[in-house]
């Protein structure tokens, strides 16, 4: 990825729902003004949820979900209907669109997208075949001709001020001048030729706030610090090299990790250090969830499926049972488990890493994050987290 692309995580996450042939896809390609999605006259072309990313004016970077009809039928049909209801969980703007009247279909998934409290625009499309009777709370539409789209832009943007401001990943805690250095690892787990998204986007933000950044190796910040005329108002190192970070850094500079700014970034960072806390109750036979926000190749000594299972056995000195999960997956039942660990969350948005957590704390489950965890286990989370006034 170009340090110059936003992010999937960062983007606006608009979805559209609707019965089958409400004419989703077509009014996606309309919003788009590209053939973005496949239109057919068959009821059901969309089978699972698609998304696209793209620049929309005047709404700037986006994500675009098509999602099947929620009216689909079958066993299988369910399934997609389900699986289309599951995107709320990622979902900034929810569009729902219908065609000639509301019925029972309609109204039982508009009651299930208001039951999320989020932005919600109704759509009525092809009014060059029903007319453009609608009500007041309502855009009239035609995907085919293009009548109403511009209306229908301006009304999703007017659901942005009901969106949360952004937290700030770093900006906050330096000033233009400061001396800011990320302690990057360069290992078998660092992708080849570049850096990670979380060391990308503190970076970048480091130094748009005018910031004097230095990058390092745990093996080279030593040198690192020398090199510096004064010392650094802050030091971010990747969480797997905390340990040795830590004993390195003086104990009056600031430290702290990617995965811990990220935390905060996505609004969970108190719940994940509640979490984290609650490692010392595990006992004997107790099952941890290990969860992944993304796919990737496993190495042979993969952070979440080998690192952090031997940590947190070593920490707690139990034996214990431990669940992976992966991407999209996340279960839906989760008092099985004891505690939940999941990554940083970078390559999911911030509503759905809230989702994850509030699912997690609905069902009296304490969940954490990687970073976290791993400050903890090392006795250096409220050295970690001192930066950023946590208690």
């Amino acid at each position: 990825m170009s340090m110059n692309d936003t992010p999937v995580a960062n983007r606006l996450h608009i979805s559209i729902f609707g019965k089958r042939n409400a004419g989703k896809s077509s009014l996606i390609n309309a919003l788009t003004g590209q053939q973005t999605a496949i239109v057919s006259e068959v009821a059901g072309t969309t089978t699972d949820p698609v998304y696209k990313t793209m620049e929309m004016l005047p709404l700037g970077p986006v994500v675009i979900y098509d999602t099947a009809g929620i009216d689909d039928e079958g066993e299988l049909g369910t399934l997609r209907v389900e699986k289309s209801l599951a995107v709320l969980n990622k979902t900034d703007i929810a569009v729902y669109v219908y065609t000639d009247a509301i019925d029972a279909y309609d109204l039982a998934a508009i009651d299930r997208i208001k039951e999320r409290t989020l932005p919600l625009v109704i759509v009525r499309n092809k009014c060059d075949i029903f007319g453009n009777s609608v009500n007041e709370d309502e855009v009239s539409v035609s995907a085919q001709t293009g009548q109403g789209i511009d209306e229908l832009k301006k009304r999703l943007c007017a659901c942005l001020p009901q969106l949360s401001p952004k937290q700030p990943l770093i900006s906050d805690l330096i000033e233009s001048g400061d001396n800011v250095v990320l302690v990057i690892p360069i290992d078998s787990a660092a992708p080849k030729g570049r850096i990670i998204l979380p060391q990308q986007q503190v970076l970048r933000e480091a130094i748009e706030n005018g910031a004097i950044v230095t990058c390092a190796t745990e093996k080279s910040l030593p040198q690192a610090l020398q090199s510096l005329s004064q010392p650094p108002k802050l030091v971010v190192t990747d969480s797997q090299a905390f340990e040795t970070v830590a004993k390195i850094v003086p104990e009056d500079v600031y430290l702290t990790s990617f995965s811990i700014l990220m935390a905060r970034f996505k609004g969970i960072l108190t719940s994940a250090v509640h979490g984290a806390r609650t490692l010392d109750t595990l006992k004997d036979g107790d099952t941890v969830l290990i969860s992944e926000g993304c796919t990737h190749h496993r190495q042979c000594d993969d952070i979440g499926t080998v690192k952090l299972p031997r940590w947190i056995q070593g920490y707690t000195g139990k034996k214990l049972q431990f669940e992976f999960t992966s991407g999209g997956e996340f279960p839906k039942l989760l008092g099985g488990y004891k505690l939940i660990v999941h990554c940083g969350g970078c390559m999911l948005n911030e509503r759905e890493v809230k989702y994850r957590y509030g699912a997690a704390q609905g069902q009296s489950v304490p969940i954490t994050n990687y970073g976290i965890l791993i400050a903890y286990v090392n006795g250096i989370l409220e050295r970690s987290i001192k930066c950023l006034d946590i208690k």
